[in-house]
């Protein structure tokens, strides 16, 4: 037996090397990041790569199926948003090799914006759409995706959670022999690959008759199967998918249940005959009521209950309290106890992060900014409490735009990282100046992908397979453009960032700034150096606590709501912005 502990994440990559794909490319983005770092892993075989978006990794996965090869694409749930375009298209025009979607969906938010149930867009393309429960799944689905996806003339779906993409199990990899399959001719077609409106008319009613064919090849996959446990309770049968399957099989083991992997088209047979022997369907499902809403369409009764299932991320307990209702021979699930007088421990900003800096200018410069989507969004929390917006990727300079069309007043500023100029930053920044508003951008220069675990991008001179790259100069991208004020300034350097800010916002015209500075895990300058306070000429003054920086904390009290200030030694990075913001000379560079 060939066997390996694998995460949901590696499995997928394992089950994509062992299919023969050609192509797979990616976005970062928690909680799909893992996926395309494990393909690199077969990179003799695989042609992987980072792209600079969503959309972009989109219309390259499909560039390569039309050219016969099999390939890949992942991404977040959010960032399923951005590839839709092609994705929609693609779904009329169809896939000569295999292409396969993995969509790695975020329940409870524990790394996105927003909380969204991308079955819906699976259905909303009519695309085959498979959910693993556990890493075993993981590997085998997606090699079924690829192999539904070429017969079918279809892209494929698979829809992971933060919970199945990094939990861990024991996957049996049987004969795993990595390999690039041959890519399938390819042959010029333009009644197929160009969908103008009078091709795009018969392909609409094309992709309806493959839609009944995938309903028809559903109610045969061997992912769809119920289980009877001897002398099970007949009160319901529960339907489940996913991962809720693992809760369902554990809060639930006496009751008939329905396993469902292959979830669109639904194989309404499968589940009308589960529900003719096993009786009203309870239906257990992780966010939206995709399965319940077609179920009830059906008309087959289910069970209603009061216990909330469709927000947040399920977990065991929820589902003990939905027994605890609907049977009543299980008590509620122990709340765990919370200490109030424990304090609580936000997320910051690194210590020696270069971001910090260029907040703690912004507030003192009473800045409205516009942020966006990175490790900076933790700028908008106290003690920095510099950042007014974010909604999205690159949606900070659209923001900035907005409020001084609107005639908002005051100094205004979008900020955004590196990774998240090159992903969508450069048409938002492009707009701006083209319609001649005067936003100033902020890009926060730290040259890694930082938020999804320090992936390369356009400019960190490497790829994801390692290979060298032409480093992108965010500076020259901006004048080629077309802007007259571009300016470098280390975020390190607080002095100049505030005078380099300040003109910037003042100038009453489109304005880049690039506050550069390295970040510090990535780099391994985590002990570039050490700082430490005399404690005599410290006043208590409190300024150098306006940083924010985890390796400043609070010694002895002189006063009330007055401390001397004191520097963590295993913290300290040794980046100095505490040293210019004492007025005092109360803080030295020792190493």
């Amino acid at each position: 037996m060939n066997k390996k502990f694998l995460s949901g994440n590696e499995a997928l990559a394992y089950g994509a090397a062992q299919a023969g794909c050609a192509v797979a490319s990616a976005y970062p983005g928690t909680p799909s990041t893992e996926i395309l770092e494990n393909i690199a892993r077969f990179k003799d075989t695989i042609a992987c790569e980072w792209a600079v978006n969503e959309k972009v990794a989109m219309e390259t996965a499909i560039g390569a199926s039309v050219a016969g090869a099999r390939a890949l694409t992942a991404m977040k749930h959010v960032g399923l948003n951005v590839a839709m375009d092609p994705l929609m298209t693609f779904a009329y025009t169809g896939a000569n090799g295999g292409l396969v979607v993995i969509s790695a969906d975020d329940p409870g938010m524990h790394s996105s914006q927003n909380e969204q149930d991308n079955r819906n867009l699976a259905k909303f393309a009519r695309l085959p759409l498979f959910e693993p429960s556990d890493s075993q799944e993981a590997y085998e689905m997606v090699q079924e995706a690829f192999e539904v996806s070429e017969r079918r003339r279809v892209p494929a779906m698979i829809r992971m959670t933060t919970r199945t993409s990094h939990s861990s199990s024991l996957v049996d990899l049987g004969s795993f022999a990595p390999s690039r399959k041959a890519n399938l001719p390819y042959v010029k077609d333009i009644r197929r690959n160009i969908p103008v409106p009078a091709f795009a008319r018969g392909q609409r009613l094309a992709a309806q008759e493959r839609t009944r064919a995938l309903a028809a090849e559903a109610e045969k996959s061997r992912f769809n199967f119920s289980v009877f446990p001897g002398g099970a309770k007949k009160s319901f049968g529960i339907v489940s998918c996913a991962v809720a399957w693992q809760y369902v099989r554990e809060i639930f083991p006496d009751f008939p249940a329905l396993k469902l992997g292959w979830t669109n088209p639904l194989p309404k047979e499968t589940i009308a005959a589960f529900a003719a022997k096993a009786g009203p369907l309870l239906v257990v499902e992780e966010l939206d009521p995709f399965l319940e809403e077609q179920i009830k369409a059906m008309g087959i009764k289910t069970v209603g209950h009061d216990t909330e299932l469709n927000m947040l991320e399920l977990n065991p307990d929820r589902l003990q309290d939905l027994r605890h209702e609907l049977v009543g021979d299980v008590e509620c699930a122990a709340k765990p106890a919370v200490d109030a007088t424990l304090p609580t421990r936000p997320p910051v900003l690194c210590a020696g992060c270069g971001h910090r800096a260029v907040f703690y200018a912004l507030n003192k410069l009473k800045a409205t900014v516009t942020g966006d989507i990175g490790c900076y969004t933790l700028g908008a929390f106290p003690p920095l409490d510099a950042m007014d917006t974010t909604v999205c990727m690159g949606a900070s300079i659209g923001n900035a735009a907005g409020m001084k069309k609107a005639g908002m007043g005051g100094r205004i500023c979008a900020v955004l990282g590196d990774s998240t100029f090159f992903h969508s930053g450069m048409t938002g920044v492009l707009s701006a100046l083209y319609n001649g508003t005067p936003v100033t951008t902020v890009v926060l220069d730290n040259r890694i992908t930082a938020m999804t675990g320090h992936q390369d991008n356009p400019g960190t001179g490497k790829t994801l397979a390692g290979d060298p790259a032409p480093v992108t100069e965010i500076a020259d991208i901006a004048k080629a453009m077309g802007f007259k004020r571009v300016e470098k300034v280390s975020a390190d350097d607080i002095p100049a960032l505030e005078k380099t800010l300040g003109e910037a916002m003042d100038s009453n015209e489109p304005a880049l700034v690039i506050a550069y500075a390295p970040c510090r895990i990535a780099a391994k300058l985590t002990k570039e150096g050490l700082c430490e306070t005399d404690p005599e000429a410290c006043k208590a003054c409190g300024a150098c606590f306006k940083l924010g920086c985890p390796a400043i904390r609070r010694g002895a009290k002189v006063r009330e709501n007055a401390w001397k200030m004191e520097i963590d030694p295993e913290l300290c990075a040794g980046c100095s912005q505490c040293r210019q913001v004492c007025r005092f000379g109360a803080i030295k560079k020792v190493r």
